[in-house]
């Protein structure tokens, strides 16, 4: 399996959080823990902070760039995103953080079809995008 690196970064292991709705990080999640917090998501209450985050979609706001942020300098960050598509907004988070020198999750582009196929367990993706279970 291999993901398209858009911000790279790694190599990074973690458990595989696989949203099955795409997500809003500006009112979806908590900056402060990582939590997801929009009431309606099928995931709501469960944690990014550390997991390799698949994302089907995002609901974007200009302000998620703010919230990922936020949980890069809390330590809540997730250790790298799995994007449908190139999500500008959360990229933009991303760089900023590494030019704060805080480290951001890397983030790859792997489609919404190929996330599904992901099963539950934890997960090692290289800086060139190649993921191996471990």
């Amino acid at each position: 399996m291999k993901a398209h690196p858009l911000l790279p970064g790694g190599p990074v292991s973690g458990p595989l959080l696989r949203l099955t709705a795409p997500l809003s990080f500006w009112g979806g999640v908590d900056p402060r823990s990582g939590a997801i917090i929009q009431v309606r998501h099928p995931q709501h209450g469960q944690n990014v902070a550390g997991m390799i985050l698949a994302l089907p979609g995002t609901i974007g706001s200009s302000s998620s760039a703010a919230v990922l942020l936020e949980l890069v300098r809390n330590g809540h960050a997730p250790a790298a995103l799995l994007l449908h598509e190139a999500d500008a907004i959360l990229l933009i988070g991303c760089l900023v953080a590494r030019e704060l020198d805080w480290p951001p999750p890397p983030a790859f582009r792997y489609r919404a079809e190929q996330q599904a196929k992901l099963a539950a367990g934890s997960y090692t993706i290289a800086e060139d995008g190649t993921i191996r279970p471990f």
